[in-house]
């Protein structure tokens, strides 16, 4: 009997349930989107109750439309954004709503940490920079601003691992998304509650599930979710991963010479090591590879494809786009009536967060009448590639300079926004075939818990492929760089402008 894998992705916004067969074709899927709540500045929640539901309804859709017995599925494992907070409660229920990742409410503490001496004490067992938007900082803020809340904490969750917690009834910690927490001790791969005193919390040394890890068994469908989904009761559940391994599981990131860049809401730099990166300089985020004995060392912040995503929603009308001409297609070809060169328009993409300045705000500089929105849409293009290559050229250089760079999201179905990528980076730029890759990803931790993979090593020759190869364009990298100057000219010179905005 043949065996199929479900793979279920929970980004900052959509959800997505995938029906894969071994060797990693998509027989179904289902999607759908949960709102985001903004109570305040900085805030970006959502129902933690509903995005359960929606989960639960996205499974069994898909697995209804592949035309798949419940039978002869092997497994399922879940992705999801990192960072972010899902809480359960002493009283058995949700105590507070998610918390997403691109939440800033707690941007005061990093900042207080770094310059109390909190951070560089801990710096060595965390491994990585502090982040708003990690627990350990959310946590801080919870304990301060919300003591109801923070007092009735029984586990303190990522995404995916409060979503199988509600599929199996059993709490775990998975090793890829809790080391990037802040709350693990990443140099020595445990909880450690003298590191979680030293930051205010100690007391949540108690909320914190045992670690499992991306391809572990943590356990089994129960009746209640199995009448949800669809799933067969008492099917197995895999440890799942954070979306950005699994996305690098899925883009055969296998190897410490490959390099990777994700342009989604969030920008997202990586390559793998058997050591973690330490460097004073470039702080950097070192966590827990889907491979065991490997770190992903991690370069990121919200600044990426999402920007383009908010000007669609705001600024581009259905009835701006010529029948039968899809919106993306549009957009590219308004920015090819314009020249690099003669748009010397800047756009910061800070919308959810800034790789520059904790207050850092998304900008449009340059503007003058001249311009049009086929500049602002090229700008926000290139601002967004600008980025990418902020967080890349640290990367590289803490180790040797790669061949090429592995490019996902959703800029690659731009082949003009994929060949800006090679030209501004100048790096032949790969993707591969499969498109839904935290799903995929997720779908071969299913694989190799089930024991249809012998190791990720297999699952990847099985289920993924590289695609095609674009190369840089040596004068339009030229263009480009001196623009590249000019734009990070323009950040450092805002710095002491966000200074005031917390005055």
């Amino acid at each position: 009997m043949d065996k199929y894998l479900i793979g279920l992705d929970n980004g900052g916004t959509l959800i997505k349930a995938i029906v894969f067969d071994t060797k990693g074709n998509a027989l179904a899927s289902a999607s759908a989107k949960t709102p985001i709540l903004t109570p305040e500045s900085g805030y970006t929640e959502r129902d933690i109750e509903e995005l359960w539901l929606k989960n639960c309804e996205c499974v069994k859709r898909a697995l209804t439309e592949s035309g798949v017995d419940r039978e002869q599925v092997a497994g399922l494992a879940i992705s999801g954004h990192g960072k972010g907070l899902y809480l359960w409660g002493k009283d058995d229920s949700p105590i507070y709503n998610g918390i997403v990742s691109t939440d800033n409410r707690a941007w005061r503490y990093p900042e207080k940490w770094k310059q109390d001496g909190t951070f560089d004490r801990n710096y060595p067992k965390l491994c990585q920079n502090l982040m708003a938007c990690q627990q350990l900082s959310i946590l801080a803020w919870m304990k301060d601003s919300r003591p109801d809340v923070y007092s009735r904490i029984r586990w303190v969750f990522s995404v995916k691992d409060y979503l199988r917690f509600r599929l199996t009834g059993e709490a775990f910690c998975e090793a890829t998304d809790i080391s990037g927490s802040g709350l693990l001790n990443v140099r020595d791969r445990c909880f450690d509650k003298e590191m979680l005193t030293d930051f205010g919390i100690g007391e949540m040394y108690e909320c914190l599930a045992p670690i499992r890890y991306s391809n572990d068994n943590c356990g089994y469908v129960t009746r209640e979710a199995a009448e949800l989904t669809g799933l067969k009761e008492g099917m197995p559940i895999a440890g799942g991963m954070f979306d950005i391994d699994a996305c690098a599981i899925a883009m055969r990131v296998l190897d410490p010479k490959d390099m990777i860049t994700i342009a989604g809401t969030w920008s997202i730099n990586e390559y793998i090591s058997k050591e973690p990166v330490i460097n004073r300089d470039n702080i950097m985020m070192n966590s827990l590879y889907a491979i065991p004995g490997y770190y992903l060392i991690e370069e990121c912040s919200a600044t990426s494809a999402g920007n383009l995503e908010w000007y669609i929603n705001h600024f581009i009308s259905k009835n701006d786009i010529p029948e039968g001409q899809k919106v993306y297609d549009y957009i590219e070809s308004l920015i090819q009536t314009t020249k690099t060169e003669k748009s010397d328009v800047y756009f910061l993409p800070f919308l959810y967060a800034s790789n520059v300045h904790p207050l850092g705000k998304a900008s449009f500089v340059g503007l003058t009448s001249y311009h049009g929105q086929a500049d602002m849409l090229r700008a926000i293009f290139e601002g967004v590639v600008f980025s990418h290559k902020m967080h890349l050229d640290r990367l590289i250089a803490t180790r040797q300079p790669p061949e090429v760079i592995r490019l996902a999201g959703g800029v690659t179905n731009s082949p003009f926004w994929t060949q800006m990528f090679a030209d501004i980076l100048n790096y032949p730029i790969e993707t591969v075939r499969v498109k839904e890759m935290g799903a995929l990803g997720a779908a071969m931790a299913a694989g190799v818990s089930g024991g249809i993979f012998k190791d990720y090593y297999a699952a990847c020759s099985e289920m993924t492929s590289i695609d095609k190869v674009i190369r840089p364009n040596r004068e339009m990298h030229e263009k480009y760089q001196k623009k590249y100057e000019k734009y990070c000219a323009v950040c450092n010179a805002l710095n002491e402008v966000w200074d005031r905005f917390d005055q």
